[in-house]
């Protein structure tokens, strides 16, 4: 099966990144590669573009398809929030510039690409039966099977409930602990069965289909996936040059929430009490925000691209 997926916002990301002919890009959600050729067009032979992904097939899918580019590719397989790696490889590339190891733009796309969507082994959708894996970086051992199958009903309800910001959390989580006693829950099909038997058929009538927060939550479960976010969003600005930018994508409140809170950490570093007339703290902001607000998917991008419809694109630019 070909890795596809149809980069959202690109002609937006472009703008944002404002990529320089010489600059060090990092893409630290490569997947298919669809925004990264946009970035190795605007490169020239002196440009390098650091690919990040924890899927394998997704680097190797990217590597075939950003080959014909002819500016200068790395490829990690890592988590976007493996800053240091990203930091040596930024290091290497870039030892003879004007800031040696540091980069001129980051992009982060947290959706999930249509190729792990649509590939039924790895389990991440409700619409196909499939084993109970939703792992990004194959190696890891941790699946979803461990999760439905070995988390207590109060940990199944505090994930679903608040990463899946599910209004049935509880009798979900109830439904599948039932369920196990008569044998492991093995595939997504099973789940999605359960998950409809937990919902009122009355709630199930409107809004998107009934396992979608659920797999949402233990999704994000698996691949910790707010943590490595956390931690990106916290550090990654600081491998940027001056004027260098880093652009995010979010798909989930949970997501653009983490997003919005520490840029504007960054935007307003004071740590001085409100009540003191001036600033004694001496922080002051090493950034400033491009976007005013987040940008959204045009009417014309979300009739090619329904998927596109709850991204949120958040700037800022290192001063």
């Amino acid at each position: 099966m070909e890795f596809e997926h149809v980069p959202v916002l690109y002609n937006e990301v472009m703008e944002a990144l404002n990529v320089r002919a010489d600059g060090i890009y990092v893409d630290g959600t490569v997947g298919g590669g669809g925004h990264s050729s946009g970035i190795c067009d605007r490169l020239s032979e002196k440009g390098t573009l650091i690919a990040v992904d924890r899927d394998t097939e997704a680097l190797n899918a990217a590597g075939t398809r950003l080959g014909p580019y002819k500016c200068n590719k790395v490829f990690l397989h890592a988590n976007y929030s493996d800053v240091q790696d990203i930091a040596e490889a930024a290091a290497e590339a870039g030892e003879d510039r004007e800031y040696p190891g540091k980069v001129s733009g980051i992009l982060l796309d947290l959706g999930v690409s249509s190729y792990q969507l649509d590939n039924a082994d790895r389990g991440f959708s409700y619409m196909q039966d499939a084993p109970m894996d939703m792992r990004m970086n194959e190696d890891d051992s941790f699946t979803a099977y461990d999760v439905v199958n070995t988390y207590s009903e109060s940990e199944l309800t505090r994930i679903i409930r608040d990463y899946g910001e599910e209004n049935w959390a509880s009798r979900i989580a109830k439904f599948i602990v039932n369920a196990r006693k008569d044998g492991p829950i093995e595939t997504t099909g099973q789940l999605v069965e359960i998950i409809k038997a937990a919902i009122p058929a009355k709630a199930r009538r409107n809004g998107p289909h009934p396992a979608k927060r659920t797999f949402q939550a233990i999704r994000i479960e698996v691949n910790a996936e707010l943590e490595h976010l956390r931690k990106a969003v916290e550090t990654l600005p600081d491998l940027l040059e001056p004027g260098g930018r880093i652009a995010i994508i979010t798909f989930h409140s949970l997501e653009d929430r983490i997003v919005k809170t520490e840029f504007e950490r960054r935007l307003n570093p004071c740590t001085c009490p409100k009540e003191f007339p001036v600033c004694v703290c001496g922080k002051v902001a090493d950034v400033r925000k491009v976007t005013r607000k987040p940008l959204i998917a045009s009417e014309e991008e979300l009739e090619s691209n329904p998927r596109a419809r709850s991204a949120k694109l958040r700037v800022i630019e290192k001063l």
